[in-house]
């Protein structure tokens, strides 16, 4: 170690960013030497998108949850700028998108805006109503008055993320006091990666090509949390297989027993809304590998035209393509 530090500080500064940002943040605690390295801007424009510079010049002064343009020129080095874009999502394409830099690894997370989405019936203000609220991030977010056919779709050219990553597709959403019409049937949600030559396969974590396994919906998610636990509980078996379940989370519903909850259902299937932390729920729709390189788009999908039946109460502020967690 000790010939390690006698290293010249640039030499320091360009091992450390061959690690991760996590690493960096930890190596300035060995000495003075790697504290001044593992702050350089060396190494936190290695960690950032190598294209972050356009993407900021697309940043839309409207930008409401994150700062304008002039307080990202204010930032003294690209560490500040790294953690910046971490914390502030930045609105660009005219408002229609955000970005911001996933902490733990400085690939890029988008959402699409619920204006940039196809909605079915959108456009019609007895069926969906178009308003503004304090805590979304858009202008404008979509909410479900009255619909028996819900529709809801987007894409994105799979260029603009990160390559060789894995990205998982969550439509991000709150139900309104009063909402009602999601207990039964669940959405069906879908996420494809489609090219020239067609549909490509898309891998799960257990290596199922699940698109084209299921090519009828892909998976089942409820959009309304509580309706769903509710009926969810009541058929499901007070005990449930190890093997059966991921993310798991003990909880007490129905009649007092205690219940194994998971952010799946036990068929592996079923995905149910959850807290983002940032007064909105999310639900994943679906996952997908992106290569990188060749023009492609991953296009989104959720619907819930089977049951026939009103629902409303749903608000939709957009679909959100970040990667996945290891």
């Amino acid at each position: 170690m000790r010939n390690f530090c006698c290293l010249p500080e640039g030499c320091v500064a360009n091992i450390i960013a061959l690690t991760s940002p996590l690493d960096a943040c930890r190596s300035s605690a060995v000495s003075s030497v790697f504290k001044s390295a593992a702050e350089s801007d060396i190494v936190w424009e290695r960690f950032l998108p190598s294209d972050y510079e356009d993407i900021i010049s697309r940043s839309s002064s409207a930008s409401r949850s994150s700062s304008s343009g002039h307080h990202l020129n204010m930032l003294s080095s690209k560490k500040e700028l790294y953690f910046y874009l971490c914390e502030h999502p930045i609105l660009i394409d005219g408002g229609t998108k955000s970005f911001r830099v996933d902490k733990s690894s400085g690939k890029k997370i988008y959402m699409i805006g619920a204006r940039e989405l196809s909605i079915v019936w959108g456009g019609t203000p007895q069926y969906w109503r178009w308003t503004s609220l304090p805590e979304a991030r858009f202008p404008e977010v979509a909410e479900l008055i009255r619909v028996c056919w819900l529709e809801i779709k987007g894409k994105m050219d799979t260029r603009i993320l990160s390559p060789e990553t894995a990205y998982t597709a969550n439509l991000v959403m709150k139900s309104v006091k009063g909402a009602y019409g999601f207990e039964h049937p669940p959405a069906e949600a879908s996420v494809k990666v489609t090219s020239t030559t067609g549909i490509t396969t898309i891998n799960t974590d257990d290596g199922v090509d699940w698109w084209m396994a299921n090519d009828q919906g892909g998976r089942s998610v409820y959009l309304d949390r509580a309706c769903a636990m509710r009926r969810h509980f009541q058929l499901a078996p007070a005990a449930v297989a190890p093997h059966a379940v991921r993310n798991k989370e003990l909880a007490s519903y129905g009649h007092g027993r205690p219940t194994l909850l998971t952010r799946w259902d036990i068929a592996g299937l079923v995905q149910f809304p959850w807290s983002r932390g940032d007064g909105w729920m999310e639900v994943e729709m679906g996952e997908f590998y992106n290569e990188g390189g060749d023009q492609r788009d991953v296009q989104m999908s959720l619907t819930e035209i089977k049951g026939g039946h009103w629902k409303a109460g749903l608000i939709v502020q957009g679909i959100e393509l970040r990667p996945k967690n290891k």
